[in-house]
């Protein structure tokens, strides 16, 4: 998979996280129908890998991007669970070099120039932001790409991003997604609305697809 690319063409990440496998299938559902396919399901819960695996086989438009990795046991659960990246919120040099042994994109986490830049010396071309809001927002990412814009990185911020400021990220070129939490909310799976979580999506990719547009 073009990790790039298929992201990029997304524009928004659902981050989910799922404590009742039951909920996985039926939550991917709503957020393909909202128009959101590429969700990253986090290894924050025993269940991570089974979620994907059930989403995979399952939910027909779904790219499932593995997120929270930071174990090489992770790394390798996702991808036999049919990850098709995967994503940290650190920098791990280790985690990074096993995933290229494995042949699975991955896009480790940033929050400072010099670990950006060790991200790129070992071959990564998008990396992950985070905690966005709390590490400076989309500023702070501006400022970077003054040193870095040249490289051609391209970033994904997660963390404090939500409806109100997504469009701030993605008028940003080398922005090319962003993951949020705010259109899978705890609660809404917790009660089984995935009417709403589908509303959520379709809100967030309208909003995408018009600012790529605007922006193109």
């Amino acid at each position: 998979m073009d990790m790039i690319k298929t992201l990029g063409a997304a524009g928004v990440i659902p981050v989910i996280v799922i404590d009742d496998i039951e909920k996985a299938v039926p939550l991917a559902r709503a957020l393909v129908k909202g128009g959101l396919p590429v969700l990253e399901v986090t290894f924050r819960t025993a269940c991570a890998a089974e979620a994907i695996g059930k989403i995979k086989a399952e939910v027909p438009g779904a790219i499932l991007i593995a997120g929270t990795v930071l174990k090489l046991e992770q790394l390798v659960a996702a991808k036999a669970a049919g990850a098709e990246a995967c994503v940290a919120p650190g920098f791990d040099p280790a985690i990074v070099d096993a995933a290229n042994k494995l042949g699975i994109p991955f896009c480790p986490g940033v929050a400072t120039a010099s670990e950006l830049s060790q991200a790129l010396a070992l071959g990564c071309k998008m990396v992950k932001f985070f905690p966005a809001e709390s590490a400076g927002g989309v500023k702070y990412i501006k400022d970077l790409l003054g040193a870095f814009r040249w490289t051609g990185v391209k970033f994904m911020p997660t963390g404090g991003v939500k409806l109100s400021n997504v469009g701030d990220y993605l008028a940003v070129p080398e922005i090319i997604c962003c993951g949020g939490t705010w259109i899978a909310p705890k609660d809404a799976i917790a009660a089984g609305d995935w009417a709403k979580i589908e509303s959520l999506a379709a809100d967030a990719a309208k909003l995408a697809k018009e600012l790529k547009s605007k922006n193109a």
